[in-house]
């Protein structure tokens, strides 16, 4: 995995649109809130993305709120987004 170039991830996000790029800690990352009725639903939903994250072997940051989940992908190791990150936007979606 190697970091995406600006020009890059530009020409990803129109794959993935309900997504943001933010950037924290001089690092750009891929996020997406999901809103659910409930904590219950928040959590099954944040249940299946772990699976789908430990399959692949590339996590997410999940913050499990009342009704609201936040994903946030990046690689620690490369120090921004990379292509699996938009791989993993995607799966979730189908979710």
């Amino acid at each position: 995995m190697t970091k995406l170039s600006g020009a890059e991830i530009a020409e990803l996000l129109p794959q993935i649109p309900e997504w943001t790029v933010i950037e924290e800690e001089g690092m750009k990352r891929l996020q997406r809130i999901f809103s659910f009725s409930d904590f219950v639903e928040a959590l099954e939903f944040s249940v299946k993305v772990g699976s789908l994250a430990e399959q692949a072997n590339h996590h997410p940051r999940i913050t499990t709120e009342w009704g609201r989940v936040t994903l946030t992908w990046w690689s620690h190791d490369q120090g921004g987004m990379v292509a699996a990150d938009v791989e993993m936007a995607k799966r979730v979606d189908v979710l």
